[in-house]
C-alpha cells in the first residue's frame, strides 16, 4: 500500500457558491506553498480535499509541522492508499489494525464519487462485520477508541486510523490586506492571528521608542512577526520611531491627556502607511475597558483620526483570560510577556483621562505641528519582511510541488 497523507479544507469554504473556485485556488496555492522542500510528489486537488504521496517515513515529522500552520487545513492524516474497490479495502483493513487493541470501534465510510457501486452505510456495514469477525471488538458509534476512516474516489481510496486538527480558517490572501498596529503585548498578535484566520493578509506596524527605552519591543515585536509568518507565509513588519514624537507631546500635552494623543498620532502614522502599502482596513488588539485608552470615550477620540479607512477590533467583547487562552496554543503568549518597556508605558501618569472628548483632545493638539510631526516619523520608518517555509524553498516551489 503507498502511503498519501489527505487534507481536508475548512468547511465554511464549500458555502461560498459560486465563489467557491477562487477559494479553492487559493487554498491550494497556500497548501503548495507550505509543502515546498518537503520533499512530497503527486499533489492532488479533488473538491474540499487535497491528497499527495508520502516517499518516506521520514518525511511526516516534516510535513505534519508545515500543515499545522496552514490556515484553511480543518483536518489531516496519513493515509493508505490502495484501488477503489470493495475487495482492495477489505484487503487492507488487517494492516490497519496491526498494534491497536482498542475497547470499542467503528467505520466511518465517505464515498465522494457515487460511481462505487456501494453506498456509505453499505461500506461501514461491511468493513464493521469484517472487524468484529477478526478481533471482537465491540462497536462504539458515539466515542469510540479506534475509527477506521475510509474515502473513496474515482482513482483510488484511502484509509486512515488517525486525523489531526489544521488551523481552520479561511485561506489566506481570500480576505483582503489589513494594517495591524502590533505592540509587544499578549492582545494584538492574537488580533492579527483572528484577521488571519478569516483570510486576510496582515502587514504589521510596530512604534517604538528607543533610544529613550531599550530595545526589547522591537525584538519582541520582530520575534512575534516571524511566529505569526507561519501562517501567512510571507510579511511586512514597520518599525515605526516613536520617541522623537512623544517628546513634543510631553512638552505640550496635560500628562492625563498624553496617552490618548500618542494613540491618536499611532493612528494618523498607521494609516498613512496602509494606504502606502495597498491595506484596506486598520486593525488594533483593543478589548473594551480593559486600559483606561481603551474605554468607548477614549476609542472612540482615538478612532475618529482613522478617517480615510475602517478601524477594526477583534478583541473588542474578549476578557483578558479569554485573550490569554488564544495566546498560549498560538505560541505568542512566552513572547508577549517578556518585560519590556512600550511607548505608551513612557511618561504615563498615575490618573489618565477615561472619558475624553474629541473637541478638548482637538484644541490640544493646536498646539503641535501634527502633519510635520507624522511626515518626520514616516520618514524614519525601517521596513523588515518575512518569508515562509524560507525564501529559498519559495524560490524552487514550482520545481518541488507539482500543481495542484
Amino acid at each position: 500500500m503507498e502511503q498519501h497523507v489527505l487534507v481536508r479544507f475548512y468547511h465554511e469554504i464549500a458555502l461560498k457558491g459560486g465563489n467557491r473556485p477562487w477559494f479553492l485556488r487559493q487554498m491550494a496555492k497556500n497548501l503548495k506553498r507550505a509543502l515546498t522542500g518537503t520533499g512530497v510528489s503527486g499533489i492532488k486537488r479533488d473538491s474540499m480535499m487535497a491528497t499527495f504521496k508520502l516517499k518516506s517515513e521520514d518525511q511526516w515529522p516534516l510535513v505534519k509541522e508545515r500543515l499545522e500552520h496552514v490556515i484553511g487545513v480543518e483536518r489531516f492524516s496519513r493515509a493508505y492508499r490502495v484501488d477503489p474497490t470493495i475487495e482492495a479495502i477489505q484487503e487492507a483493513v488487517p494492516a490497519m489494525l496491526e498494534g491497536h487493541n482498542p475497547k470499542s470501534f467503528r467505520v466511518t465510510a465517505r464515498r465522494t464519487d457515487k460511481r462505487f457501486p456501494m453506498t456509505s452505510p453499505e461500506i461501514n456495514q461491511r468493513l464493521g462485520d469484517q472487524i468484529k469477525s477478526a478481533t471482537g471488538w465491540p462497536v462504539d458509534l458515539k466515542n469510540p477508541d479506534f475509527n477506521l476512516q475510509v474515502q473513496t474516489t474515482g482513482n483510488d481510496a484511502l484509509l486512515t486510523t488517525e486525523e489531526l486538527r489544521g488551523p481552520g480558517g479561511m485561506p489566506v490572501g481570500v480576505g483582503g490586506h489589513v494594517a495591524m498596529l502590533l505592540s509587544g503585548g499578549i492582545d494584538s498578535p492574537v488580533a492579527a492571528y483572528q484577521m488571519i484566520r478569516r483570510g486576510c493578509k496582515v502587514t504589521f506596524i510596530h512604534f517604538h521608542s528607543f533610544p529613550l527605552v531599550e530595545g526589547t519591543s522591537k525584538e519582541k515585536a520582530a520575534d512575534l512577526v516571524e511566529l505569526l509568518n507561519q501562517y501567512q507565509q510571507d510579511s511586512l513588519l514597520l518599525m515605526v520611531p516613536f520617541a522623537a514624537v512623544q517628546q513634543r507631546i510631553i512638552v505640550t500635552v496635560p500628562p492625563a491627556y498624553r496617552v490618548t494623543i500618542y494613540r491618536r498620532f499611532m493612528l494618523r502614522i498607521a494609516q498613512a502607511l496602509a494606504l502606502k502599502h495597498g491595506a484596506g482596513a486598520l486593525v488594533t488588539g483593543d478589548s473594551l475597558g480593559q486600559v483606561s485608552s481603551q474605554t468607548l470615550e477614549n476609542m472612540t477620540t482615538i478612532g475618529a483620526v482613522a478617517d480615510k479607512l475602517p478601524l477594526f477590533r477583534p478583541l473588542l467583547a474578549m476578557d483578558k483570560q479569554e485573550i490569554i487562552d488564544k495566546a498560549r496554543p498560538l505560541g505568542t503568549y512566552p513572547i508577549s510577556i517578556i518585560p519590556d518597556q512600550d511607548c505608551c508605558s513612557l511618561f504615563v501618569p498615575k490618573h489618565p483621562v477615561t472619558k475624553s472628548r474629541i473637541v478638548d483632545v482637538e484644541k490640544m493638539e493646536e498646539e503641535l505641528p501634527v502633519d510635520e510631526m507624522v511626515q518626520e516619523a514616516l520618514a524614519e520608518v525601517e521596513e523588515h519582511t518575512y518569508h515562509w517555509p524560507s525564501s529559498e524553498a519559495s524560490a524552487r516551489v514550482a520545481e518541488e510541488a507539482p500543481t495542484v
